[in-house]
């Protein structure tokens, strides 16, 4: 054989080792929301990340992965985020379970993570890699605000932090220094949302019933509500973020007709004072109360599913779910009221009721939804909170509602 036949036939398998072909690709499946995913990928040892933790080893990680035959998988997961109208968390939450059987967290951390960052890139999310001399750092380009997270600026774009937890959400970046990866992928250009407008079909089998019971006016209430435990894995690591994002998650289908009609049906025989006091109470009273750090050592936000599957809350989680009940049942317009350690409601009546916050122009009722020393009504508020300064973190305005187009009072 010539000479140059020789190096052109070894040259083919080399780039047919690298890229993967039919013959070395072997499925595997990955179990989300209930359903089986099945993926075609190259799952070949060879892609491991080799050590040190190094830029250029990660740009030769890159280069090899880069050439395998990866589109089938990132058609696969994007297809599925469009058919279960995934915002991006929670396609984030698919991409870290494709990632997890491609390389095992546990077996490659670093791997793990680049594995990450790559699927995300390729479905066209602007993410960048930062290194210390053993820590690696993944960011998404993010315009939200996001609290008690590393976030870097670059080309005037801001980028979050996406596994800070990983590293116990403490490093000291006086002391560590990190380095930005230089590896732009083409076409990777969107920015990540942090916001959850819509929760998924769950497989209705992942669901459990809970019993919750509270006593009103004298009588006991007990309400049977179905909860998915998948909920609370979906958003073990969602960031603290704007009270709007949080306050505006929805509940999942299953977990909202086994509780609002029941309620609707309930408040529906009161006028609607006393049908806002009785969402007030049963918030306050349906559920036990234990502070984050307590729980979980630092500060996490309940979404209102979130506060109906955690046996415990606190004043933020409340308010959640007591906003996202008076919305979902009365549509009224409210205000969020966040003290220097409290977190409360205030909603605009047809009527003022009691003691009232003015805020552009208009006059919302103190209903606060957190247990207190004392049972307060609709419209008065805890003596301690009077002289605190506030500030109001979001405004909800009814978005089809007309000027004074109110819920209207029984008589």
């Amino acid at each position: 054989m010539r000479p140059g036949k020789y190096i052109f036939l070894l040259c083919s398998i080399f780039l047919l080792t690298l890229s993967g072909n039919s013959q070395t690709k072997s499925p595997f499946n990955v179990e989300f929301l209930g359903d089986t995913i099945t993926i075609n990928y190259d799952q070949s040892p060879y892609y491991q990340l080799q050590s040190p933790l190094s830029e250029k080893n990660i740009q030769d990680f890159y280069t090899k992965v880069n050439l395998t035959d990866y589109q089938g998988m990132i058609n696969t997961i994007t297809k599925f985020k469009e058919e279960q109208k995934l915002d991006d968390w929670l396609f984030y939450q698919l991409v870290r379970r494709t990632a997890q059987q491609i390389c095992p967290k546990a077996q490659n951390y670093n791997c793990y993570t680049l594995y990450k960052w790559f699927l995300l890139t390729k479905a066209g999310y602007n993410a960048i890699l930062r290194i210390s001399d053993n820590k690696i750092l993944f960011y998404i380009q993010s315009d939200e605000t996001i609290y008690n997270i590393p976030f870097c600026i670059i080309d005037n774009k801001q980028f979050i932090c996406l596994n800070y937890h990983d590293y116990g959400n403490d490093i000291d970046f006086e002391k560590e220094h990190f380095s930005t990866i230089d590896l732009p992928v083409e076409n990777a250009n969107k920015a990540f949302t942090y916001k959850v407008t819509n929760l998924p079909e769950f497989n209705s089998k992942e669901y459990v019933e809970k019993d919750i019971t509270f006593n009103y006016s004298q009588e006991e209430y007990h309400f049977h509500i179905k909860v998915n435990p998948e909920v609370k894995k979906l958003f073990t690591n969602y960031p603290v973020a704007d009270y709007s994002n949080h306050f505006n998650i929805p509940l999942s289908k299953q977990t909202y007709n086994s509780l609002i009609p029941a309620l609707k049906d309930i408040v529906g025989r009161m006028n609607t004072k006393n049908g806002i006091d009785y969402l007030m109470h049963f918030t306050r009273y349906a559920f036990l109360y234990e502070r984050d750090t307590d729980a979980f050592g630092h500060e996490k936000r309940f979404s209102p599913e979130e506060t109906l599957l955690y046996d415990y809350s606190d004043c933020e989680d409340r308010a959640a779910l007591f906003f996202y009940l008076v919305k979902e049942i009365y549509n009224l317009p409210m205000i969020v009221l966040v003290y220097p350690k409290h977190v409360s409601i205030a909603i605009e009546f047809e009527k003022t009721v009691g003691q009232t916050i003015v805020y552009n122009g208009k006059k919302y009722s103190i209903c606060d939804p957190t247990p207190q020393r004392r049972d307060l009504p609709v419209g008065k508020q805890v003596a301690s909170l009077k002289s605190q300064p506030y500030e109001v973190a979001f405004e909800y305005a009814p978005p089809n509602a007309m000027a004074g187009n109110f819920h209207k009072s029984k008589d």
